[in-house]
């Protein structure tokens, strides 16, 4: 039996607003938008994944708040598991790096502006559940 491997998805808080990255890469998923992290790998913690993750592929520093409840399939054997993260003092402003092109600040009325990858729609809706518009604390 394959083991799962969990993908974490940073829920980025910052004024109010939520964080979501525009994919350029593979070619099935470019110009679909999605919460930015990416794999956990062997012996790290889901939360130090999501921490590198977002250095990598935004260029900033941030920490992780909490999870959200739920998990999502993604293809076998992945699953997504997002957490609420906060930008630092003194982080950078995010950057794409790797793997987006663009970035948007959404408010909760903005978040279905943009075209979601399916498989990121469910956990955009259970942080929206979990949100009330402030700074995670």
């Amino acid at each position: 039996m394959d083991e799962t491997i969990v993908v974490v998805g940073g829920a980025l808080l910052h004024d109010g607003r939520l964080l979501a990255a525009r994919r350029s890469a593979p070619p099935e998923l470019a110009g679909r938008w999605e919460l930015p992290g990416g794999k956990v790998e062997p012996g790290e913690a889901p939360e130090a994944a999501l921490v590198r993750e977002l250095r990598e592929e935004l260029g900033v520093t941030a920490e992780s708040v909490e999870r959200v409840p739920g998990e999502w399939p993604l293809r076998t054997p992945y699953v997504l598991r997002v957490w609420t993260a906060r930008l630092l003092p003194g982080s950078a402003d995010p950057t794409p790096l790797e793997d987006h092109d663009d970035l948007r600040w959404l408010s909760p009325d903005e978040l279905w502006d943009v075209d979601w990858l399916d498989q990121d729609v469910p956990a955009v809706k259970a942080v929206l559940r979990r949100w009330d518009g402030q700074d995670p604390s």
